[in-house]
C-alpha cells in the first residue's frame, strides 16, 4: 500500500449552491490537485453576501457549498489559480490554513 503524501494545508472553498456542479467537475477533472475532498452544506452570511431571492432576504442568508480539500500548498495554490481562471467569480471565497496532521484511523 503506497503511503499518503505529507498534507501540510487545507483549502476551504465556499461557493454558491449555483456554482457546486462547475466547480465539482473542475475537481474531477483535475485530480493531481484534489485528489480528495468534502462537500458540505452551509449558509453564508454577513455584509458582502448577494442575498438574490426574497427568501434569502428574509432569513439573511443564503445556502452555499463549502469544499475542503487536505494537500499540499503548491499544488493548492495552482489549483486555485486555475479555478479561478475557469470560473471567475466574485462570490467563490477561499482560504488557506496550515494543517498540523493528517492521517487516518486504520
Amino acid at each position: 500500500m503506497k503511503p499518503e503524501p505529507r498534507f501540510d494545508t487545507l483549502l476551504t472553498l465556499t461557493l454558491p449552491v449555483a456554482l457546486e456542479d462547475d466547480v465539482l467537475d473542475f475537481l474531477l477533472d483535475h485530480p493531481q490537485w484534489a485528489g480528495g475532498y468534502t462537500v458540505t452544506d452551509a449558509h453564508g452570511m454577513g455584509r458582502g453576501m448577494r442575498l438574490s431571492t426574497t427568501m434569502e432576504q428574509v432569513q439573511g442568508r443564503r445556502r452555499s457549498k463549502q469544499v475542503a480539500i487536505a494537500g499540499q500548498e503548491q499544488p493548492l495554490r495552482q489549483l486555485l489559480a486555475a479555478l479561478a481562471a475557469q470560473i471567475p467569480s466574485s462570490e467563490v471565497s477561499y482560504w488557506l490554513q496550515p494543517l498540523t496532521e493528517f492521517g487516518r484511523l486504520a
